[in-house]
């Protein structure tokens, strides 16, 4: 079994990825002609956190099942590094060309409901793949990522001590997805 956090898939077209949710908040951000606010708490934007790379989690999840001496076990599976939004967010801001905003708390679930004709707009005006907006992002899986009040550490010792050795910067993932996904036309 695996125990991942901050799920991030590098196909644009699944919405319960943090890339993907951070992505679409971003260009909603920029068309509105905002700064790239972090939207979930203060507490949040200052714990330690991590993600995984939902590639990564597939080959984890494939090494558990398939070595012996792992069965009946759980195994934390993360992309191995630690880090703080308040460090990431100003380098995430600049790829968007978007100035990074500070903390402000918000609840994305309700904050996009009513971003569906702005998401539109975006689509048209920059030929994106359309894809609704309710179907681009499950706001409610970042609410609860980035409102996060304490830190976030997982131990991944075991899985390495099993044989299980491959990791990722998690800050370089993230500016990876976010160009696939201009790649694949998800966002401007």
């Amino acid at each position: 079994m695996s125990r991942p956090h901050g799920v991030c898939e590098k196909e644009s077209a699944v919405p319960r990825s943090l890339a993907t949710i951070i992505a679409v908040y971003a260009a909603i951000c920029k068309e509105l002609g905002r700064p790239l606010n972090f939207p979930g708490t203060d507490a949040g934007f200052h714990a330690l956190y991590q993600s995984v790379d939902a590639d990564l989690l597939a080959r984890a999840i494939v090494w558990i099942s398939t070595t012996g001496s792992c069965a009946n076990q759980a195994f934390n599976v993360t992309n191995g590094d630690y880090f703080r939004w308040a460090n990431v967010w100003p380098n995430l801001a600049r790829f968007f060309e978007m100035e990074p905003g500070g903390v402000k708390t918000v609840r994305l679930a309700e904050e996009m409901r009513d971003k569906a004709q702005v998401w539109d707009r975006l689509v048209a005006k920059h030929n994106l793949v359309p894809i609704p907006l309710s179907a681009r992002a499950v706001w409610s899986y970042a609410d609860f990522n980035l409102a996060r009040g304490y830190d976030v550490m997982s131990s991944t010792l075991k899985l390495r001590n099993a044989g299980f050795h491959e990791c990722m910067d998690t800050e370089r993932m993230f500016i990876e997805h976010f160009s696939r996904f201009r790649t694949q036309r998800a966002i401007p």
